[in-house]
């Protein structure tokens, strides 16, 4: 994710410098979704309103209506990974960002993901990763669920992933993970349970890391 909000905060600074408060909301008022006012984000964020508005600018550079869809998404995605395919990825990490689950994805939406992965607590970070691999959204993550996620990181990256993939790798992975995070063996891992194995395993902490720098 870093990489396509820097994409978007670098078409900002090209396409022009920075103007006040005033002239965003009247930009604002141009698209088909206006988003909630740049005080309340700023309340709600863990953005400065200086900030927002960079981000906004470079958000309607790529979705002139102020929304954007999964097709939209996933070929913005794409252009970062050209190695791999990311388009399974996208999917599961569109669905993230789409809180209200309507197919779109609005600015509130966008930023309010964003200042979590780039600036929440480290329990905050957990929790809207462990929201990425619930894929059914039942409270709970699956071996299933997990391979889906961690197999998708992997096609995304592609050939060039180091190192170098033998086997099923992906499947050794969550195998390895599962077995520290279903503490009582039931078979799916509930969201205490998924922070706690992360928290007191260095190793599987520095893992969600990695996986939180291709978001």
């Amino acid at each position: 994710m870093g990489a396509v909000v820097g994409t978007l905060t670098m078409q900002t600074k090209q396409s022009r410098p920075s103007k006040d408060k005033v002239d965003d909301e009247l930009e604002m008022t141009m698209v088909c979704h206006r988003p909630e006012g740049l005080d309340q984000l700023e309340a709600q964020t863990n953005f400065s309103k200086q900030e927002l508005q960079v981000l906004y600018r470079g958000f309607k550079n790529e979705c002139p209506s102020g929304v954007v869809n999964e097709e939209t998404f996933k070929h913005i995605y794409a252009q970062f990974f050209p190695h791999g395919d990311a388009s399974t990825y996208a999917h599961y990490l569109f669905n993230a960002f789409d809180t209200t689950n309507n197919g779109s994805i609005k600015f509130e939406e966008f930023v309010m993901g964003l200042s979590t992965l780039l600036r929440g607590t480290v329990r905050e970070k957990l929790e809207w990763t462990f929201h990425l691999y619930d894929i059914n959204r039942d409270g709970y993550i699956n071996k299933e669920e997990m391979t889906e996620i961690v197999r998708a990181i992997y096609d995304m990256m592609g050939k060039y992933t180091y190192p170098a993939l033998k086997g099923d790798v992906p499947k050794q992975h969550v195998d390895a993970f599962f077995q520290k995070m279903d503490k009582n063996k039931d078979g799916i891992v509930t969201l205490e349970e998924f922070i706690t194995a992360c928290q007191e395993d260095e190793n599987m902490m520095r893992s969600m890391q990695l996986f939180e720098n291709v978001m």
